[in-house]
């Protein structure tokens, strides 16, 4: 809630994030190598200057990734959430959602979590 405050996010989204990227959990690591609730990969985590593995760090990180993804695409959330799934370039050659599956299917799961935990 703190990061979602400090980035002016909704909290319940940053929470429906973490809660798809790793069902909360602080010890998460993706076959792809992202890490922490947030999945952060370590690159996008080193240019964001937090420490992947520091908990408070990686959720701080991933509100401020979603909040330029959010500035980004002018607060359309749908592309937002595909950026931080599928990456910005998925997003830009596409003009939107990348017709992935995986990132379909994460866009669906993060906005569901948000309206079942009251966001709007």
């Amino acid at each position: 809630q703190d990061a979602a405050v400090r980035t002016g996010l909704p909290p319940a989204l940053v929470e429906s994030v973490a809660r798809v990227e790793s069902g909360l959990r602080p010890e998460a690591v993706s076959l792809k190598g992202a890490l922490g609730v947030m999945q952060l990969m370590p690159a996008t985590a080193k240019a964001l200057a937090a420490n992947p593995s520091d908990t408070a760090q990686n959720i701080d990180a991933g509100a401020r990734l979603l909040r330029e993804l959010l500035l980004k695409y002018d607060g359309d959330v749908v592309k937002a959430l595909s950026a931080y799934n599928a990456g910005q370039g998925a997003v830009d050659r596409y003009h939107g959602m990348p017709p992935y599956a995986e990132t379909q299917d994460y866009v669906d799961k993060v906005i569901r979590a948000y309206v079942k935990a009251g966001g709007q």
